[in-house]
Order: C-alpha cells, then structure tokens, then sequence
C-alpha cells in the first residue's frame, strides 16, 4: 500500500499502464492525422470514450476496496472519485475558455490548437502528480494545512464571482509581456514548429508562446483545484487518478465546448459558487462532517443550475434580414 491509500498496490500499476496507454492513443495513432481542424461529431465521440473510461476506472476502484474492506467503504471510496472527477472536470471548463481566448488572441489555426493542447496536457499531468504527492504529504504532517486550503478556496471563490463576466486583457498578462522580453518571435505561424529562421536568426513562432501562457494556465488552475479535492477525500491515490482521468479527456472537451462556449456564459458563477462551498467545508472540517454524496449532490445541482440558466438567458442571435 502505498502514500497511506487504501488502494493496493497493483491498483496503483494498473493506473499507471491505463494512462500510459491513453497517451500512446493519443499522441502516437491520433498523430498520424496530422494537422487537421478536430470537429464537434470526433470531440464528441473521444468525449464519450474518456468518460467512460473514467466511469470504468472508478467501478475497478470499488471492487478493489470491496474486496479488502466491504462495501461500506467501497461505495465512499466510489463516491469520492466521482465527485474529485465532477469537480475536476467542472473547473476544466473554466481553464478550457482560458485555452479558447489565447488561441483566438493569437489566432492560431484550429489545425494546429491540437498539437498545443496535447503537450499542454503532458504538462499538466506531471504538474498535478507533484503537486499532489506534496499535498498530500503536507496534510499527513500539518493538519492545519486544510484551513490554508479552505480559506484559499474561498477567497479564490469570491474572486471568481468578481471576475465572471469580465473579459481577459491578455494583452497585460505579466507572463505574455515577460515571455516577449526574453525571446524574439516572429509575425507567423511556421506549420506546427516552435521556431523558425528569419534573417538568418533562430527565433521563436507565435506557437511558443502559445505553448508557455497554456503551461502558466495549467499552474494557476492546478493550484486551484488539487485543494478542492483534498476537501472530498484524503487518500492521495484518489485525489490523483480521479485528477489526472479528468485531464486525459481535456483535448477531446476543448474542442466540444469551443463550438458551444457562448451558450454557458454563466458558468464561471456557477464555478465561483463550488469552490466557496468546498473551501467552507474544509474550513469547517473538524466542526461539520459533510458527506461524499452531499457534496456530489450539491456540485451536481449547482452545474445543472447554472447551465440551465445559461441556456435560458442565452444572447438571442440577431435576425437575418437577408
């Protein structure tokens, strides 16, 4: 057994050959593609396919700990999963509009936004493996460590709450202005490379950059929303594959959510609201003991919410008198 998880050993091996296998899908067969625009019908079809990979995944879980511990344990452990993906997911789709405005801000091709979204994902994985193997070492020496997370949660929250609505200035983001500083890029695309020759200098194409600001996005909502799950459940094995599964299915999401991004225009409020709620009941930890499908009902029900609102106040498009 391994970082004081529940899950035996093998489990763990098993997760790992699962992800490994995703990624050779992913990067090896899908590249031979090549370059192409993904469309809503193919986004669609690998949305599927990770979802129920992941609800696969989460059914392996619950034999596994039925098997040691009965099935008590089994279904809370099968509860968390799906809530730490739930919530995963659902912050997925704020850090996906975030994708969206810096590809359109650097208008790059939808041909080439997959290749950018792939190595994004590699990194993010490696990003939350890390960040999570410390958290979870922090909360075994530091219990106090849950309110800094709470309270953190709750203020980014609020923050969110502010900020919805509002668009990005890209054009002032410190990382976009540093990155310029440091390095010369040219005016174009050069196909899929990260540089180019111009003048006889090796310089960096606009798809570096593009590749850098999703890398710091990555950091910001991983910061964000490993937290949120260390709130449903303690067990790091939990906490990670229900993360990294969540990620797994982010490319074939982007491009599903891109072609539907207006019709959802309020559900960074809806994002605002969950994580104010989990960041006050980690606060309220050792007062309150909020249950797993509480906490699953009430993430479900303020999704299902927010988006139905979103559909109902939904800009009308203008007429066409043509």
């Amino acid at each position: 057994m391994l970082m004081n998880s529940m899950a035996p050993d093998w489990l763990w091996l098993f997760f790992g050959a699962v992800v490994l296998l995703a990624l050779f899908v992913d990067f090896v067969v899908l590249r031979k593609q090549g370059a192409h625009e993904v469309g809503v019908k193919e986004a669609l079809n690998w949305s599927l396919v990770w979802v129920g990979l992941s609800l696969a995944f989460n059914g392996l879980l619950w034999w596994a700990t039925w098997r040691e511990h009965g099935t008590e344990i089994a279904n809370t452990r099968a509860l968390e999963f799906l809530t730490g993906y739930l919530i995963e997911k659902s912050l997925a789709v704020d850090n996906i509009f975030v994708f969206l405005m810096i590809f359109t801000y650097f208008a790059v091709p939808p041909s080439y936004q997959k290749r950018v979204l792939m190595i994004g994902i590699i990194g993010a994985m490696v990003l939350r493996t890390v960040l999570i193997l410390v958290g979870a070492w922090l909360i075994a020496q530091f219990h106090w460590i849950l309110y800094v997370f709470g309270a953190f949660l709750l203020i980014t929250g609020i923050k969110m709450w502010w900020a919805a609505g509002q668009e990005p200035d890209l054009e002032s983001n410190p990382a976009l202005k540093l990155l310029r500083r440091v390095m010369p890029v040219s005016k174009g695309f050069d196909g899929e490379k990260f540089f180019t020759v111009e003048n006889g200098k090796r310089i960096a194409t606009p798809l570096l950059l593009v590749i850098a600001l999703v890398g710091v996005t990555d950091v910001i909502f991983a910061v964000d929303s490993i937290p949120a799950i260390f709130a449903i459940t303690g067990d790091p094995f939990i906490v990670l594959t229900s993360n990294i599964f969540a990620i797994l299915g982010l490319r074939a999401m982007y491009f599903l959510l891109a072609a539907m991004a207006s019709k959802f225009h309020l559900l960074s409020y809806g994002l605002a609201v969950i994580l104010a709620f989990i960041g006050t009941k980690m606060l309220l930890i050792d007062l309150v003991k909020i249950p797993v499908f509480a906490s699953l009902g009430a993430v479900i029900g303020i999704l299902a919410v927010t988006m139905w609102l979103s559909v109902r106040t939904a800009p009308k498009l203008p007429a066409d008198n043509g």
